[in-house]
């Protein structure tokens, strides 16, 4: 029987919608000159320009998780793109400050679905033993890759375009995804045309007895999430890993330029060493998590990995606070986040193991977390900038919170009741799937 791989054409569009989000919501630290000169915006009120998008982001990825169970990922994405695409373009129009408030709170909602609606394709479209690569290329290779080309391809996009083109040109991408998604995603395999009978065979046979199946509509169970402990550790760990994601993503420019002097186009140059570790890291994460689930069926060493990786994160920002030298800072930001990278896809699988039968809702959960640390971190970062006139505060209490949450994952016992894992499958059991699925 002839063979198909076209659930890995799925992941691959997943993977660039996540680009395009990342690389959109970026684009703002790269105008933030421009948008002070043309609408007279204050740190401050840059840092809450930034803080808005998260509220928007917040409140709809955890209503965006019931509707991809609910209504599927399909036709939740393309409604997502096309919202956060027509925001991205009306950012230059927006009048300013209280424009671009609302404008970066709508971003925010647009691009709220793209990580449950990314969680639940993966956990219908893959098999459980490649859930953990595929969402370490989702939620760790695509966002750090997508900022580690942001910083070259915004700043040529403006010198090529201007402030104002950059944002159109990104937009129009957007549009140019969505054409495309209409095309080739589907919700299930069992809806696709370009599966065949065997990757459906060998995808169904990667699924355990706790998943719902791939063409049922779930109703959400709120109860069930809110008392889910496992979930509760994922959520805290990915709210600290949050506040030094976006206080980096949003500030590290700035700093690079106030603290070290580089300008614009050296920043662009200089910002690519710890978006580059992270996609590193992501990879280093994916294959880690999926090698030690094959070997012990236990999903409590998701969380372990995700606690030692945040602890080497924090404790990476130490010589940066001790000494920091452009070498030293760059390195060890690098390192930093390098760590803080090796857990990005592992909160999305951590989040199936913890409520397999409403994965993009439990996505959902935890990436709302996510979303909290990136109301807080850009506006205290902006704050301790204006007061300070440094970053060392802010460098402190990213190092703090990844070290205490790393802490309560490695040492808070995990509810045996949520999140039952079947036991890993044999190594023959692998081959004979393995086989079966290249005949």
């Amino acid at each position: 029987m002839t063979t198909t791989r076209f659930r890995w054409v799925t992941i691959g569009l997943v993977v660039t919608l996540i680009v395009i989000n990342y690389i959109d919501r970026s684009a703002v630290s790269f105008a933030v000159g421009p948008l002070q000169d043309e609408f007279g915006i204050t740190d401050t009120q840059y840092g809450a320009i930034s803080s808005a998008f998260a509220i928007g982001y917040m409140v709809f990825t955890f209503l965006a998780g019931f509707l991809v169970d609910r209504f599927g990922p399909r036709r939740v994405l393309l409604t997502a793109i096309i919202i956060f695409s027509l925001a991205t373009a009306l950012i230059p129009l927006a009048g300013g400050f209280a424009g671009l408030l609302l404008v970066r709170i709508i971003l925010g909602a647009g691009e709220a679905p793209a990580f449950p609606g990314a969680t639940r394709v993966v956990s219908r479209w893959l098999p459980q033993k490649e859930q953990g690569i595929a969402l370490a290329l989702i939620g760790g290779v695509a966002v750090s890759g997508s900022l580690l080309i942001a910083s070259p391809l915004l700043t040529q996009l403006i010198g090529v375009t201007g402030w104002r083109g950059m944002f159109w040109v990104m937009a129009g991408v957007g549009v140019v995804w969505a054409v495309l998604a209409l095309w080739l995603l589907r919700n299930t395999p069992d809806e696709s045309p370009y599966t065949s009978e065997a990757e459906r065979a060998y995808i169904s046979r990667g699924h355990s007895a706790d998943d719902e199946t791939p063409a049922d509509k779930a109703n959400v169970s709120w109860r069930e999430l809110f008392t889910n402990r496992n979930l509760w550790l994922v959520a805290i760990g990915f709210f600290s890993w949050g506040f030094m994601f976006w206080g980096f993503m949003y500030w590290l420019p700035e700093y690079l330029q106030r603290a070290h002097g580089l300008s614009l186009e050296s920043v662009g140059a200089f910002s690519i060493a710890p978006w580059a570790a992270g996609v590193v890291g992501a990879l280093v994460g994916g294959v880690l998590v999926d090698r030690i689930y094959a070997r012990t069926g236990n999903a409590r060493s998701r969380l372990t990995i995700i606690g030692c990786a945040l602890l080497l994160a924090g404790a990476s920002l130490i010589p940066v606070l001790l000494s920091p030298s452009l070498t030293v800072s760059l390195i060890f930001i690098s390192l930093g986040v390098g760590f803080g990278f090796i857990t990005g896809g592992i909160w999305f699988v951590a989040s199936i193991d913890a409520a397999p039968n409403q994965p993009a809702s439990a996505a959902g959960f935890v990436d709302a977390a996510f979303a909290l640390a990136g109301i807080i971190a850009p506006s205290i970062m902006g704050f301790v900038v204006d007061r300070t006139g440094t970053f060392t505060s802010g460098f402190v209490l990213m190092s703090c919170l990844v070290v205490v949450s790393a802490v309560l994952l490695l040492f808070t016992s995990v509810d045996p009741r949520k999140g039952q894992v079947a036991a890993a499958p044999s190594a023959q059991a692998d081959e004979n799937a393995a086989s079966g699925e290249q005949r």
